[in-house]
C-alpha cells in the first residue's frame, strides 16, 4: 500500500528515470545494509544503460566494515564535499531531506529529483514519489525497478539481495513475507549468494564489536517484567574498546535476541552532545511511535532517532518514553 505522497508507479518511474544522462544516488545518515545495497544496485543498473552516476553518503562517516564487499562502495562520496551537480537525484531509503544530511546541497542544485523507499513520511523532497511501506526493504523496490528498465545484473542483484537480507533479518523479522522470497529466488537467479552474503554481513564481526558489547551488556538494564531490555555506551566506552560507531550497529539485536524480551533499545553517546538511539521489537509492538517522539522514524519493529541533549538527560527521558508508548505506563 503506498503512501499519499506517491505520485508515480514504479511502471512510470522505469520509464521517466532513463531520461536523463547524470544521476546522484544517496541514503539515509547512519548508512545500513539496505541504504547502501539499495544505492549501488540502481547505480550498477543505470551505469549498465550507459548513465554517469555518483552515489552519495549523507554524512562523512565511513560505511560500515561489514559492507565493504559490495561492489563499488569505495566510490561512495561524502555529499556535503561533493561539487557534481547531475540532471537528476535519486534518493533511495530516505524518508526525509533532514536525513540526507550533507547531501542535501547536492539535491538542492538538480531540477529533477526521484524518491524510491519503503518509509512512510508526512513530507517530502523529491518531485517523483514512490514510497510503499509495505515493502520489507527498499532494496526489494529498487530490483522491481531494476527489471522493468531491463537492467538487471549481477552486481546490482548482490546489492539488492544485501539489503533484502539485513532489512528481514535474514528473513526471520516480521517483515518478512511471501514476495520477498520470491524476489530473493530472482536475485539467486542473478547471481546474488545469500550464505556468502549472510558470512559478510553476519560473521565478520570486528573484536572491537564484541568488546563493545561486553560493556553494553554490563550496562543493560531488564524492567517489565524481562520484556523490556536497554542499554547505553558512552563515547569513552568506545575508546576504551578501540571501536566506532558501526561496531555497535549489531547491539541492539542482542538485547532483543534476550529469552522474554518484547522491546530493545540502546541509547549511544554521540560526539556532537546528541545521542543515538537505536528500538527493536520483537512482537507487533510499534517501537516508531517512541522514534517518531524524537523527529525519527523507521518502521514498527526498528526505528531510530538522535536525542537533542546529553546521555544523561537521554537515560532519564527515553527509556520513561519507551514504557509509556510500548507498555502504557505514565511517564
Amino acid at each position: 500500500m503506498v503512501t499519499p505522497q506517491t505520485n508515480i508507479t514504479l511502471e512510470e518511474a522505469a520509464r521517466l528515470l532513463p531520461a536523463f544522462h547524470s544521476y546522484a544516488i544517496c541514503g539515509h545518515v547512519n548508512p545500513d545494509g539496505d541504504c547502501i545495497g539499495s544505492q549501488l544496485a540502481l547505480a550498477h543498473a543505470l551505469r549498465l544503460m550507459g548513465k554517469e552516476v555518483v552515489c552519495l553518503l549523507a554524512a562523512p562517516d565511513s560505511v560500515p566494515h561489514n559492507l565493504g564487499f559490495l561492489p563499488g562502495v569505495q566510490d561512495l562520496v561524502a555529499g556535503e564535499s561533493c561539487d557534481f551537480v547531475p540532471e537528476c537525484f535519486v534518493g533511495v531509503d530516505v524518508p526525509t531531506a533532514e536525513r540526507l544530511g550533507g547531501a542535501k546541497q547536492v539535491l538542492d542544485k538538480t531540477q529533477v529529483s526521484f524518491t524510491i523507499d519503503h518509509h512512510a513520511s508526512e513530507s517530502t523532497y523529491a518531485k517523483h514519489v514512490y514510497v510503499d511501506p509495505s515493502s520489507p526493504s527498499a532494496s526489494m523496490l529498487v530490483w522491481k525497478l531494476i527489471e522493468l528498465m531491463g537492467a538487471q545484473n549481477a552486481d546490482s542483484a548482490l546489492c539488492a539481495m544485501t539489503g533484502l537480507i539485513t532489512d528481514t533479518g535474514r528473513f526471520a523479522n516480521q517483515n518478512t513475507t511471501s514476495e520477498s522470497l520470491r524476489v530473493a529466488a530472482d536475485l539467486m537467479d542473478q547471481g546474488a549468494n545469500p550464505s556468502a552474503i549472510s558470512r559478510e554481513i553476519f560473521q565478520s564481526r570486528r573484536l572491537a564489536s564484541l568488546k563493545l558489547e561486553g560493556v553494553m551488556l554490563a550496562h543493560m538494564n531488564i524492567e517489565e517484567d524481562g520484556a523490556f531490555a536497554w542499554s547505553y555506551l558512552t563515547n569513552e566506552d568506545f575508546v576504551s574498546c578501540d571501536a566506532v560507531k558501526a561496531d555497535s550497529e549489531p547491539l541492539v539485536g542482542t538485547l532483543r535476541s534476550i529469552e522474554g524480551v518484547r522491546v530493545a533499545l540502546i541509547l549511544k553517546e554521540n560526539d556532537e552532545g546528541t545521542v543515538r538511539g537505536s528500538l527493536r521489537a520483537k512482537d507487533d509492538t510499534n517501537v516508531a511511535l517512541v522514534a517518531e517522539s524524537y523527529g525519527g522514524g523507521g518502521h514498527k519493529a526498528a526505528a531510530g532517532f538522535t536525542f537533542e541533549g546529553s546521555l544523561d538527560d537521554a537515560l532519564a527521558q527515553v527509556p520513561a518514553r519507551v514504557r509509556e508508548f510500548c507498555f502504557g505506563k505514565e511517564a
